[in-house]
């Protein structure tokens, strides 16, 4: 089947294709037959005309793909394309911070959603931000606080000495602190934090198993497509690719095996199809990614798989589904 495909995301002409996991998707899209438009979140245009009707409107590009960096789009000129009627699939794969411009372009993409197939679900992106959605396995979480008190923080760094404090709705790996167990800096952290943040902060002992890595592990439609390993660069802590981590291939551990299958059918009943988990130490579970996850290209580079064409597999068949 030839589907139309209007990708929500950040601007091509930036994108480091060696790694994007949202080019990879649009490449074997394109290889299957599938026709791509791009567009930025702030095109979306909704109007209801007075007697019931609406309309989510959005300028668009026509795109072509190609696995040639620095030359890896041809784009036509716009079209206005009615999301609702003139599109097949949206994938909403923008990248975070989750802020109220997130939420909002997600809040009109909810209202088509019964013609057109969006992915991720944008109502359960909304429903399952990355740090609050993993709460609902916290038999598989290690200790964590979420709070804005500073006395709430030093009393639990009492109990569990280094701790590391991140921002609710961070991404990236940005702004993730360490402080050791004599609290310092513990004081003036927290008041920057309060200052730029208004959400409380997560709090989470610090893990030194670490330092062997943070697995990123890939499920498309609740089930496991694959896993790298990340270890932290030179001097740092955050293992994250886009903090200096380099990937490694990987297995998996038993309860890394037990929480997918936890996991997994919570995330196809949300709709929540393409999804990044984080596992530390082969049992701590830390993020439920959904909002734009990556990793894809490394974990077919390392497991010869085609994380990409598995989850066109499952938008397919989905759109199949609905017809």
């Amino acid at each position: 089947m030839s589907l139309r495909v209007a990708v929500q995301m950040d601007p091509l002409e930036s994108i480091n294709i060696a790694g994007d996991s949202t080019f990879a998707l649009m490449l074997a899209a394109q290889a299957r037959g599938h026709r791509l438009w791009h567009y930025a979140p702030a095109a979306l245009a909704y109007e209801s005309d007075g007697d019931g009707r609406e309309t989510l409107h959005v300028e668009a590009r026509p795109v072509e793909v190609r696995a040639r960096p620095g030359d890896h789009f041809t784009a036509a000129a716009p079209e206005r394309l009615d999301l609702r009627e003139d599109v097949d699939v949206v994938l909403m794969r923008q990248d975070p911070p989750f802020d109220l411009g997130y939420i909002s372009a997600a809040l009109l993409l909810d209202r088509i959603k019964d013609r057109t197939l969006v992915v991720n679900d944008p109502r359960e992106v909304i429903n399952a931000p990355e740090k609050m959605f993993v709460l609902n396995f916290r038999d598989f979480m290690p200790p964590t606080l979420v709070t804005r008190s500073l006395a709430e923080i030093r009393r639990f760094q009492a109990r569990h000495g280094a701790i590391v404090v991140k921002p609710l709705h961070g991404n990236g790996g940005k702004a993730i602190f360490r402080i050791d167990a004599d609290g310092t800096n513990l004081a003036a952290l927290s008041e920057v934090f309060d200052q730029l943040w208004p959400e409380p902060h997560m709090v989470q002992p610090f893990l030194p198993e670490v330092r062997q890595g943070d697995k990123r592990i890939i499920l498309v439609d609740g089930e496991l497509a694959g896993a790298i390993n990340r270890r932290p660069g030179e001097g740092e802590f955050r293992s994250n690719l886009a903090q200096g981590g380099s990937a490694e291939a990987t297995a998996l551990t038993e309860r890394e095996h037990e929480i997918c299958a936890a996991i997994g059918p919570e995330l196809r009943r949300r709709g929540l199809l393409f999804v990044g988990i984080d596992v530390i130490g082969g049992r701590w579970l830390t993020e439920i990614n959904v909002t734009s996850p990556t990793g894809i290209v490394a974990v077919d580079r390392f497991n010869g798989t085609d994380t990409a064409g598995r989850i066109w597999d499952s938008i397919e068949a989905r759109c199949r589904a609905r017809t």
